[in-house]
């Protein structure tokens, strides 16, 4: 009859033990100060304390971003990384003594693996609350100086919106020119106006032709075998003007009143009808 009693007391002590583990209240933690993480592919994942009812900061290098991240237990650990990507991630236990890994990819394609322990039971009363990470293998630390090679689906997201948003503002934009560029056609032929008189030998011994206006631009229209010279007369003086020349047409960027072409002593004035516009 021994043998059992002892299995009995034996099973008695086990049950005792664990009954007064899960109620033993945790004791309260203490944030530690923040420290910096090593992270190789050649080392045993980092260990990080974590707190029942704290949360632990998981800091990326400045220059990566979060692109995804798994997680060995996902019931009883919460994982936030924000609605906006960036290089924290937020990780918090939701049960006592409990432990899980944690898989970071980062938007440079590099990767850190941790693992995380509950620690409210233990006698150490602190926990980590702000983690530094840090690569500590060439390869890794050579990615943080070059683009990104994943693009965090919020951002892509993001980028999207604003190509299609861009797109439609310049397909709007172009539509209003073409519009606005077929009025001006349109109009146009009732903008020209051939108000200018000048004496008809004298210009064809120049080699003029013609000369019209719209609202914007005078212009002369000529076959001229030496290129004259181009004036324009105010109060009876005449002075030279700015004037773009090419294939026989001179281009004024204004409406001129009057003014007179010459070369050497060869010159044909000319000037607007009296019924000006």
């Amino acid at each position: 009859m021994k043998p059992p009693i002892i299995v009995a007391i034996s099973y008695g002590l086990a049950f005792t033990a664990t009954a007064n583990a899960a109620t033993d209240p945790p004791h309260h933690l203490d944030p530690a100060a923040p420290r910096t993480v090593t992270v190789s592919e050649a080392d045993a994942p980092p260990s990080i304390r974590a707190g029942v009812l704290q949360s632990t900061l998981i800091m990326l290098p400045p220059e990566e971003k979060v692109a995804n991240v798994f997680a060995g237990d996902t019931v009883d650990w919460v994982f936030d990384g924000g609605h906006v990507a960036s290089r924290f991630i937020s990780v918090k236990p939701k049960v006592a003594n409990s432990t899980t890994d944690i898989h970071i990819v980062s938007d440079h394609g590099n990767e850190y693996t941790l693992q995380l322990r509950e620690v409210s039971n233990d006698s150490d009363p602190h926990f980590d609350s702000r983690i530094f990470l840090a690569p500590g293998d060439k390869v890794t630390k050579d990615r943080l100086t070059q683009l990104p090679v994943f693009v965090p689906a919020a951002e892509l997201e993001k980028a999207k919106q604003e190509a299609a948003a861009a797109k439609a503002a310049q397909t709007a934009e172009l539509k209003a020119a073409d519009t606005k560029a077929e009025t001006y056609r349109s109009q146009y032929p009732g903008r020209l106006h051939f108000d200018y008189v000048w004496d008809a030998k004298k210009g064809s011994a120049l080699g003029l032709e013609q000369i019209w206006r719209d609202d914007k631009f005078t212009y002369l229209r000529g076959r001229f075998q030496e290129t004259p010279a181009l004036y324009e007369t105010k109060d009876r003086k005449g002075s030279l003007i700015n004037f773009d020349f090419s294939n026989g047409l001179y281009t004024v960027p204004k409406e001129l009143d009057g003014g007179y072409l010459a070369i050497g002593k060869q010159k044909v004035e000319f000037h607007r009808t009296k019924d000006k516009e």
